[in-house]
């Protein structure tokens, strides 16, 4: 069962907006907390408002991704307990186990539990084990001619096209799609050198693909006591490259279906031996609405926010429930599911040249939306330099509505209500998004983007300099600031 103590100090192995999401639940739990930090974050909001901050190295992002400066820092501060937050170490079974050796409590779940789920092959034999639908696939493949030759033979028996993924993946990374064998041929390589890169462990494994799926997540809970139980369903097929870029909460299935894959999920984590939150995600065909097994995340996902919008649950929280040792008090018998919720990723990126991120650039002026319904999660403030070495997110945006209809309203409304002076942002596109025939009529899948080159066609915001020109112009004429209260 989990932690032996109880926890009263928790040490955030994280950055931006999820440290700032963690430290607030931690707060709110009347818990301390502690945060790490490398050199280009020292002007961080969340560093100021921790109880301690512990700076563990230049960066950047080298020192995230050390175990040892983490457990260092945990046993620094006195803190009992680390949560590794999303990316970085969050499914490192390193840290895990570098806690439980130094008696640290680990917010997640035991350390051979994310080895094994971490392994996409291993994760596939437990889904099969549990009787979980699988699509048609292999185990690693081997080395030289002879993994050559399992893959054509794989190629042959199922048809084009196939997936390579990275047995170690994660993350949307590592993953090829392959329209035929001479492709094949090309592709093998280049995924076993980018798994290498990305990973450091070149294994691979081939796919049965199914053209144009929904990605469906489903978000459980499990504790130390033998209770697992669902919060329902997430709709991710909007994105980009394997990356999401867009997420819904419930997905629109039918009944029926929506039941079968949410106990797919508890199953699966039963399975596993699953400890904590973790998200167990499926493909699902848009016109059978048959479905299958792909991955489970073991760590809080980045849109975890749409499932509390719509279930008022604070998945952080139960996380350090069931890492102090206590029984969830929750089940997907006793929470009722309220109206419909999206997140968007509000970053700093020009959408019309590949998402090239604005790094560098500060937010001469920045005012974001609020009102009924709006959630925002983010780390910025006008002032706020746009980081050059890490990630270009800024905020995200959350909103909730009755109906799917009154949630895109209230997207569009909160999306035209930021007032965003600097760098590019996502902003403009999700607006096209929001106008589009198929996107209001709930009808996307995986390859929606690609499929609707119409969004980035889209009318560029006014320059910077003339926002600032028409609010300096604004201010003087009225003589009253609008964008203040």
């Amino acid at each position: 069962m989990a932690g032996k103590k109880e926890i009263k100090r928790v040490l955030i192995a994280n950055r931006s907006e999820i440290a700032l999401r963690i430290l607030r639940a931690v707060k709110e739990f009347d818990m301390e907390a502690v945060v790490v930090y490398e050199k280009p974050d020292n002007e961080a909001y969340h560093i100021r408002l921790a109880d301690d901050a512990i700076l563990i190295g230049d960066g950047p992002r080298k020192d995230y991704l050390d175990v040892d400066k983490i457990i260092w820092a945990a046993r620094k501060s006195n803190s009992d307990a680390i949560h590794p937050g999303y990316g970085f170490l969050s499914e490192n079974p390193e840290l895990a186990a570098a806690c439980e050796k130094n008696g640290i409590i680990f917010v997640g779940p035991p350390s051979p539990v994310i080895r094994n789920l971490g392994n996409k092959v291993i994760a596939r034999q437990i889904a099969e084990k549990a009787g979980i639908p699988v699509l048609p696939g292999t185990g690693d493949l081997k080395k030289g001619d002879e993994g050559i030759r399992q893959a054509i033979e794989f190629g042959k028996k199922y048809g084009y096209p196939l997936m390579l993924k990275a047995s170690a993946g994660g993350g949307g990374r590592g993953i090829r799609k392959v329209i035929n064998e001479q492709d094949l041929l090309i592709q093998l390589p280049l995924a076993r050198a980018e798994a290498q890169s990305a990973f450091k462990n070149d294994a691979v494994y081939i796919e049965k693909c199914i053209e144009k799926p929904r990605h469906i997540e489903v978000q459980v809970l499990c504790d130390g006591f033998g209770n697992f139980t669902h919060l329902g369903t997430r709709d991710c097929s909007i994105q980009r490259r394997h990356q999401k870029l867009l997420e819904i909460a419930p997905a629109t299935l039918p009944e029926n279906i929506h039941r079968d894959i949410c106990e797919a999920g508890v199953k699966l984590a039963k399975a596993a031996e699953y400890l904590n939150a973790g998200t167990v995600e499926f493909l699902l065909d848009s016109s059978t609405n048959e479905f299958w097994f792909m991955e489970m995340n073991t760590r809080l996902q980045v849109e975890h926010t749409v499932t509390e919008e719509i279930t008022g649950v604070d998945i952080i929280r139960e996380q350090l429930r069931i890492a102090n040792g206590r029984p969830i008090r929750i089940n997907s018998n006793n929470i009722t599911f309220q109206g419909r919720a999206i997140e968007v990723r509000i970053n700093a990126e020009d959408p019309k040249n590949n998402f090239i991120p604005e790094g560098g650039k500060r937010l001469e002026v920045y005012q974001s939306p609020g009102g009924p319904g709006v959630r925002l999660d983010g780390l910025v403030y006008q002032g706020y330099k746009i980081p050059t070495d890490y990630d270009s997110l800024m905020v995200k945006l959350t909103v909730r509505g009755f109906s799917w209809e009154h949630t895109v309203h209230r997207l569009k409304r909160a999306l035209s209500n930021f007032l965003v002076v600097g760098p590019k942002t996502t902003i403009p596109f999700y607006q096209a998004i929001c106008e589009d025939e198929d996107f209001i009529n709930e009808n996307f899948d995986t390859g929606y983007i690609d499929t609707h080159p119409h969004l980035f066609h889209y009318n560029e915001p006014k320059r910077e300099i003339a926002k600032l020109a028409e609010l300096i112009a604004e201010v003087h004429t009225r003589k009253v600031n609008p964008y203040t209260y």
